[in-house]
C-alpha cells in the first residue's frame, strides 16, 4: 500500500504554526507578518474519497507555497459550509452560513490583535466562497490600515487549473480534478473499486440547486478517470501559483497612499 499522504521536500519545509511556541511565532513575526489560511471542509464526497477531501487539497497546497515562501500556515479550517449538500448522505458536517463568517472575523481579529498585517485564505471548498468573500470584505474596513486581506480559491488559482477541474463538469464535486489530487496526495483514502460517475445536471439550469437534487451519488463529473500522475501534475501547479501569488502579497501596498484613505473604515 502507498504513504497515506504525499510527502514532497517543498511540503516538508512547510511553516506550520501549529508546531511552534509563541516565542518562536514572535521571532518568525520578524521576518514576515502574511499568515496563510488553509480553508477545507467536512462532507461527502461521493462513494469513493473521503469527507476530508477538501481540507486535505487544502492544507496541502498551503504546505506546498509556505514551503517555497516561508510564509507560515495556520491549521486547516475543516469545518465550514457544506449546506448545499444537504442531508440526503451521511458524512457531511456544516456550519451555518452566519457562524462561518463571524468564525473567520473571530479568527482573523485575533491574527490582527496578535500582529499580523497579511491574510491569505486559501479556500478548497467552492461552497464557502460566498460566505469568505462576505467575511473579507467586514474585515477589510473594519481594519482599515492594519490589514491587507484576500479570499483565493485553489480551483480557480488560474485560468488553466480552472479549466482543468471543470473539465469534466462545471459544477464539480468529487470529479477527476479532486480524485486525481486525492490519489496523489491520498491515495490509500480513496476507493477506485467502488467509483461511479454521475454527469453534471446543472449546465442549462436557470435556478442554483443543493447536490441533492442535482446528484444521484454526491458526484458531479467523471472521477472513473482519476490519475495519480495527472494529480501529481495538477498539485504542482496549484502549488506554484499560490506561491507566486504570496510573493506579490509579501510586497504590496494599498494603491492609493495614506493620506487618501486614512480615517475612512468602518466597524460592523
Amino acid at each position: 500500500m502507498k504513504d497515506s499522504l504525499y510527502q514532497d521536500p517543498t511540503v516538508s519545509q512547510s511553516r506550520r504554526l501549529e508546531r511552534l511556541s509563541w516565542t518562536e511565532i514572535a521571532e518568525l513575526q520578524k521576518k514576515t507578518n502574511c499568515l496563510l489560511v488553509p480553508v477545507g471542509a467536512t462532507e461527502q464526497h461521493g462513494p469513493h474519497l473521503p469527507i476530508n477531501t477538501d481540507s486535505v487539497i487544502a492544507e496541502k497546497v498551503c504546505d506546498y507555497a509556505s514551503g517555497k515562501t516561508g510564509v507560515p500556515v495556520l491549521p486547516v479550517m475543516a469545518y465550514s459550509v457544506s449546506a448545499g449538500h444537504t442531508t440526503k448522505w451521511t458524512g457531511t458536517f456544516s456550519m451555518s452560513h452566519a457562524t462561518f463568517i463571524e468564525a473567520i472575523k473571530d479568527l482573523v481579529g485575533f491574527a490582527v490583535e496578535t500582529g499580523w498585517r497579511r491574510v491569505v485564505l486559501l479556500n478548497a471548498h467552492m461552497g464557502n466562497d460566498a460566505s469568505l468573500r462576505v467575511a473579507v470584505d467586514v474585515l477589510r474596513v473594519k481594519y482599515l490600515g492594519q490589514l491587507q486581506i484576500v479570499v483565493v480559491n485553489s480551483f480557480t488559482l488560474s485560468d488553466e487549473i480552472w479549466q482543468y477541474f471543470i473539465s469534466d463538469a462545471a459544477d464539480l464535486h468529487a470529479n477527476k480534478g479532486e480524485t486525481d489530487l486525492m490519489l496523489h496526495l491520498a491515495p490509500d483514502t480513496v476507493r477506485m473499486e467502488v467509483v461511479e460517475d454521475d454527469s453534471d445536471r446543472t449546465t442549462a439550469t436557470v435556478f442554483s440547486y443543493p447536490v441533492s437534487q442535482t446528484s444521484l451519488n454526491g458526484v458531479t463529473g467523471n472521477p472513473s478517470e482519476g490519475s495519480a500522475a495527472q494529480g501529481a501534475w495538477l498539485f504542482e501547479m496549484m502549488g506554484e501559483a499560490l506561491a507566486s501569488l504570496l510573493e506579490r502579497a509579501l510586497e504590496e501596498e494599498p494603491p492609493l497612499p495614506k493620506s487618501a484613505w486614512e480615517g475612512t473604515g468602518f466597524s460592523f
